[in-house]
Protein backbone atom coordinates (compact mmCIF):
# COMPACT_ATOMS: atom_id res chain seq x y z
CA UNK A 1 0.00 0.00 0.00
CA UNK A 2 1.23 3.39 -0.96
CA UNK A 3 1.07 6.61 1.32
CA UNK A 4 -0.47 9.93 0.86
CA UNK A 5 -0.85 12.61 3.31
CA UNK A 6 -3.66 14.29 1.23
CA UNK A 7 -1.22 16.60 -0.80
CA UNK A 8 0.74 14.13 -2.59
CA UNK A 9 -0.07 12.98 -6.14
CA UNK A 10 -2.21 10.63 -5.62
CA UNK A 11 -4.74 12.51 -4.40
CA UNK A 12 -4.06 14.94 -6.81
CA UNK A 13 -3.89 13.03 -10.00
CA UNK A 14 -7.17 10.71 -8.88
CA UNK A 15 -9.61 12.79 -11.25
CA UNK A 16 -7.24 12.84 -14.11
CA UNK A 17 -7.37 10.16 -17.45
CA UNK A 18 -10.58 7.89 -16.35
CA UNK A 19 -10.02 6.44 -19.90
CA UNK A 20 -6.72 5.34 -19.54
CA UNK A 21 -7.76 3.57 -16.07
CA UNK A 22 -11.09 2.35 -17.71
CA UNK A 23 -8.82 0.58 -20.66
CA UNK A 24 -6.25 -0.56 -18.28
CA UNK A 25 -9.08 -2.46 -16.24
CA UNK A 26 -10.58 -4.20 -19.87
CA UNK A 27 -7.26 -5.58 -20.85
CA UNK A 28 -6.87 -7.18 -17.46
CA UNK A 29 -10.52 -8.55 -17.83
CA UNK A 30 -9.33 -9.63 -21.09
CA UNK A 31 -6.65 -11.45 -20.55
CA UNK A 32 -7.65 -13.05 -17.46
CA UNK A 33 -10.68 -14.16 -19.76
CA UNK A 34 -8.42 -15.24 -22.77
CA UNK A 35 -6.32 -17.05 -19.87
CA UNK A 36 -9.12 -19.20 -18.40
CA UNK A 37 -10.56 -20.19 -22.20
CA UNK A 38 -7.45 -21.20 -23.14
CA UNK A 39 -7.09 -23.34 -20.10
CA UNK A 40 -10.38 -24.44 -20.52
CA UNK A 41 -10.17 -25.58 -24.44
CA UNK A 42 -6.44 -27.20 -23.23
CA UNK A 43 -7.95 -29.56 -20.75
CA UNK A 44 -10.90 -30.57 -22.57
CA UNK A 45 -8.69 -31.53 -26.23
CA UNK A 46 -6.90 -33.65 -23.04
CA UNK A 47 -9.72 -35.34 -21.25
CA UNK A 48 -13.57 -35.46 -21.22
CA UNK A 49 -15.17 -32.86 -20.93
CA UNK A 50 -17.06 -33.95 -17.86
CA UNK A 51 -13.68 -35.37 -16.28
CA UNK A 52 -12.19 -31.44 -16.13
CA UNK A 53 -12.97 -29.33 -13.01
CA UNK A 54 -13.08 -25.45 -12.68
CA UNK A 55 -10.08 -26.05 -10.36
CA UNK A 56 -8.13 -27.20 -13.11
CA UNK A 57 -8.63 -24.26 -15.07
CA UNK A 58 -7.80 -22.21 -12.04
CA UNK A 59 -4.61 -24.03 -11.82
CA UNK A 60 -3.98 -24.18 -15.61
CA UNK A 61 -4.75 -20.68 -16.01
CA UNK A 62 -3.68 -19.38 -12.88
CA UNK A 63 -6.34 -17.25 -12.01
CA UNK A 64 -8.06 -17.57 -8.58
CA UNK A 65 -11.60 -18.77 -7.85
CA UNK A 66 -13.34 -15.45 -6.73
CA UNK A 67 -12.04 -14.03 -10.20
CA UNK A 68 -13.40 -16.73 -12.14
CA UNK A 69 -16.86 -16.51 -10.54
CA UNK A 70 -16.84 -12.73 -11.05
CA UNK A 71 -16.96 -13.96 -14.93
CA UNK A 72 -18.30 -17.13 -14.78
CA UNK A 73 -20.97 -19.51 -13.70
CA UNK A 74 -19.46 -22.51 -14.28
CA UNK A 75 -17.50 -24.05 -16.69
CA UNK A 76 -19.99 -24.77 -19.00
CA UNK A 77 -20.81 -21.11 -19.20
CA UNK A 78 -17.02 -20.47 -19.62
CA UNK A 79 -17.34 -22.81 -22.76
CA UNK A 80 -20.24 -20.99 -24.06
CA UNK A 81 -18.45 -17.58 -23.98
CA UNK A 82 -15.76 -19.24 -26.50
CA UNK A 83 -17.97 -20.49 -28.45
CA UNK A 84 -19.42 -17.02 -28.63
CA UNK A 85 -16.56 -15.11 -28.95
CA UNK A 86 -14.64 -17.55 -31.70
CA UNK A 87 -18.09 -17.32 -33.64
CA UNK A 88 -18.78 -13.49 -33.71
CA UNK A 89 -15.07 -13.29 -34.77
CA UNK A 90 -15.42 -15.67 -37.86
CA UNK A 91 -18.95 -14.90 -38.91
CA UNK A 92 -17.95 -11.17 -39.45
CA UNK A 93 -14.50 -11.30 -40.43
CA UNK A 94 -15.17 -10.46 -43.83
CA UNK A 95 -16.83 -7.58 -43.02
CA UNK A 96 -14.45 -6.48 -40.48
CA UNK A 97 -11.55 -6.87 -43.44
CA UNK A 98 -13.94 -5.10 -45.94
CA UNK A 99 -13.33 -7.52 -47.94
CA UNK A 100 -14.58 -6.66 -51.54
CA UNK A 101 -14.98 -10.28 -52.64
CA UNK A 102 -18.49 -11.61 -53.40
CA UNK A 103 -18.09 -14.42 -50.41
CA UNK A 104 -20.80 -14.31 -48.18
CA UNK A 105 -18.58 -16.84 -45.52
CA UNK A 106 -14.89 -17.50 -44.72
CA UNK A 107 -15.25 -20.84 -45.72
CA UNK A 108 -11.91 -21.70 -46.65
CA UNK A 109 -10.06 -19.74 -42.78
CA UNK A 110 -13.53 -21.57 -41.17
CA UNK A 111 -12.87 -24.91 -42.35
CA UNK A 112 -8.86 -25.14 -42.04
CA UNK A 113 -9.79 -24.01 -38.56
CA UNK A 114 -12.12 -26.60 -37.37
CA UNK A 115 -9.68 -28.81 -39.06
CA UNK A 116 -6.68 -27.87 -36.91
CA UNK A 117 -8.89 -28.11 -33.99
CA UNK A 118 -9.92 -32.18 -34.09
CA UNK A 119 -9.31 -32.71 -30.76
CA UNK A 120 -11.50 -29.91 -29.55
CA UNK A 121 -14.23 -30.82 -32.26
CA UNK A 122 -13.93 -34.83 -30.89
CA UNK A 123 -14.53 -34.02 -27.45
CA UNK A 124 -17.69 -31.76 -27.97
CA UNK A 125 -18.61 -34.61 -30.37
CA UNK A 126 -17.98 -37.05 -27.33
CA UNK A 127 -19.89 -34.63 -24.50
CA UNK A 128 -23.18 -34.13 -26.79
CA UNK A 129 -22.15 -30.66 -27.17
CA UNK A 130 -21.83 -30.51 -30.81
CA UNK A 131 -25.34 -29.91 -32.10
CA UNK A 132 -25.31 -27.18 -29.38
CA UNK A 133 -22.32 -25.35 -31.13
CA UNK A 134 -23.58 -25.91 -34.51
CA UNK A 135 -27.36 -24.00 -33.67
CA UNK A 136 -25.43 -21.54 -31.67
CA UNK A 137 -22.98 -21.18 -35.33
CA UNK A 138 -26.04 -21.20 -37.28
CA UNK A 139 -27.93 -18.17 -35.35
CA UNK A 140 -23.98 -16.72 -35.73
CA UNK A 141 -23.25 -16.66 -39.50
CA UNK A 142 -26.93 -16.05 -40.58
CA UNK A 143 -25.88 -12.69 -38.89
CA UNK A 144 -22.90 -12.62 -40.81
CA UNK A 145 -24.00 -13.78 -44.15
CA UNK A 146 -27.28 -11.17 -44.00
CA UNK A 147 -24.67 -8.38 -43.27
CA UNK A 148 -22.18 -9.72 -46.39
CA UNK A 149 -25.55 -10.09 -48.86
CA UNK A 150 -26.17 -6.51 -47.95
CA UNK A 151 -22.81 -5.42 -48.77
CA UNK A 152 -22.00 -6.55 -51.97
CA UNK A 153 -25.81 -5.54 -53.09
CA UNK A 154 -27.65 -8.45 -53.86
CA UNK A 155 -31.46 -7.18 -54.67
CA UNK A 156 -33.53 -8.71 -52.45
CA UNK A 157 -37.13 -7.58 -51.61
CA UNK A 158 -37.38 -7.10 -47.78
CA UNK A 159 -35.33 -7.84 -44.44
CA UNK A 160 -37.78 -11.38 -43.98
CA UNK A 161 -36.46 -12.75 -47.27
CA UNK A 162 -33.16 -11.67 -46.72
CA UNK A 163 -32.98 -13.30 -42.81
CA UNK A 164 -34.65 -15.59 -44.24
CA UNK A 165 -32.19 -16.71 -47.38
CA UNK A 166 -29.29 -16.13 -44.84
CA UNK A 167 -30.68 -18.47 -41.75
CA UNK A 168 -31.07 -21.53 -45.12
CA UNK A 169 -27.38 -20.15 -46.44
CA UNK A 170 -25.93 -20.55 -42.74
CA UNK A 171 -27.68 -24.05 -42.45
CA UNK A 172 -26.06 -25.35 -46.02
CA UNK A 173 -22.32 -23.95 -44.43
CA UNK A 174 -22.45 -25.92 -41.58
CA UNK A 175 -23.93 -28.98 -43.28
CA UNK A 176 -21.28 -28.61 -45.76
CA UNK A 177 -18.54 -28.52 -42.94
CA UNK A 178 -20.03 -31.52 -41.35
CA UNK A 179 -20.34 -33.65 -44.09
CA UNK A 180 -16.41 -32.28 -45.01
CA UNK A 181 -15.16 -33.54 -41.50
CA UNK A 182 -16.68 -36.52 -40.91
CA UNK A 183 -15.15 -38.10 -44.37
CA UNK A 184 -11.87 -36.85 -43.26
CA UNK A 185 -11.46 -33.44 -44.65
CA UNK A 186 -9.98 -35.04 -47.66
CA UNK A 187 -10.92 -32.09 -49.52
CA UNK A 188 -8.86 -28.52 -49.62
CA UNK A 189 -10.54 -25.92 -47.75
CA UNK A 190 -10.24 -23.40 -50.23
CA UNK A 191 -12.02 -26.19 -53.02
CA UNK A 192 -14.70 -26.33 -50.06
CA UNK A 193 -15.39 -22.31 -50.25
CA UNK A 194 -15.30 -22.45 -53.54
CA UNK A 195 -18.03 -25.29 -53.96
CA UNK A 196 -20.45 -23.58 -51.00
CA UNK A 197 -19.88 -20.40 -53.20
CA UNK A 198 -20.98 -21.37 -56.45
CA UNK A 199 -24.21 -23.05 -54.81
CA UNK A 200 -25.16 -19.49 -53.33
CA UNK A 201 -24.71 -17.50 -56.25
CA UNK A 202 -26.43 -20.28 -58.58
CA UNK A 203 -29.37 -20.36 -55.63
CA UNK A 204 -29.37 -16.60 -55.51
CA UNK A 205 -29.91 -16.08 -59.79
Amino acid sequence: MSRNDGSGPSERHAGKNPAKRQSNTDLRVRRTRERLGAALIALIEEKAMHEVTVQEVLDRAKVGRSTFYVHYQDKDDLLLSQMEEGLQMWSNILSAKQEKSRRVAPVAEFFAHIASARKLYRSLVASGRIQAYFDLAQGYFARGIARRLKEIGVPIPDQRELDARAHALAGNLLSLLRWWFDRGAKEAAEDMDDLFHRMVWKGLR
